[in-house]
């Protein structure tokens, strides 16, 4: 949506879901992380690193949480609790499906859109996930890591 004709109440949403959802689960749930091995794993969005036009409002969130993300890192850190980003691309999954319903041509640029030249599953994102929490990235902290199937620009 071009700035323009963003409203208050579509900034407030995206603020709200993307920046303070993460905020307050982040808040309520470190002091239950007492332990060195923890991990937080934060959705970002390939738009946090390539913004497009008509997309400022969701891009600065999506950077908003890159940002949030490596502070977290940064504080939590020393405790041995870590905090990495996954920044999906083009994922096919119902909110996708909903939006592009009815235009083939947008699907069809999504598909295209990566070396791939497929949109993701949301299992690609799972996987990645898994492993960022798992013991195998225990060195891996304020990582952003794309899965994007190595998109075009």
């Amino acid at each position: 949506m071009p700035l323009g004709l963003t409203t208050e109440e579509y900034f407030d949403n995206l603020v709200g879901v993307n920046l303070k959802g993460i905020y307050n689960v982040t808040k309520a749930t470190m002091p239950h992380i007492t332990t060195p091995g923890g991990s937080y794993v934060n959705v970002s969005s390939i738009s946090g690193w390539n913004p497009s036009a008509g997309t400022a409002i969701y891009c600065a969130t999506k950077f908003g949480v890159i940002g949030f993300s490596k502070c977290m890192a940064l504080e939590l850190g020393p405790r041995g609790v870590r905090v990495n980003i996954v920044a999906p691309g083009y994922i096919d999954t119902p909110t996708n499906a909903g939006v592009m319903k009815g235009n083939p041509e947008a699907i069809r640029q999504m598909e295209q859109g990566n070396a791939l030249g497929r949109m993701g599953k949301p299992d690609d994102i799972a996987d990645v996930v898994s492993f960022l929490m798992s013991d195998g990235a225990r060195y891996m902290n304020g990582s952003v890591v794309e899965i994007d199937g190595m998109l075009k620009t």
